[in-house]
């Protein structure tokens, strides 16, 4: 296993919501989303199991209640730990994980299928808001 790509220190990962990076996987850039549970850091894909062109975190944390994950578009809500779907209309998915690791303060990103990019998002995001009539809405 590589030792891994240094993302951001262990502390820029908040309690609540998330932090945001992204990789490229396949020769496509992905957003990944780090987030905190006791102490833990877990990293998801940036995308709802119901629509994959819908973000969690659309730039300024991922929504969260109870503990969950939620997708803002139709309320499906998803462990932080595990990444299963527990409610909405992808309920029994599981978000994709992404290989972590936390050594010397640092986040490190471990996953032979991803290579760091950035921290932020991608040039790309946003696409799940457009109007254009051919494509979903943004509600």
């Amino acid at each position: 296993m590589s030792d891994g790509t240094r993302i951001t220190e262990a502390d820029d990962v908040p309690d609540e919501g998330s932090f945001l990076f992204t990789a490229e996987s396949d020769g496509e850039e992905v957003e990944v989303i780090l987030v905190r549970v006791d102490g833990h850091l877990f990293a998801w894909e940036n995308v709802c199991q119901h629509w994959t062109d819908v973000n969690l975190d659309r730039g300024d944390g991922a929504p969260e209640r109870d503990d969950r994950l939620v997708c803002a578009k139709h309320g499906a809500t998803f462990s932080k730990e595990t990444g299963y779907c527990d409610f909405g209309p992808c309920e029994g998915s599981y978000l994709t994980e992404v290989d972590v690791e936390v050594r010397d303060g640092g986040v490190f990103l471990t996953d032979e299928a991803y290579d760091f990019v950035c921290v932020g998002e991608t040039e790309s995001d946003g696409l799940d808001m457009s109007t254009n009539p051919g494509e979903r809405l943004g509600f």
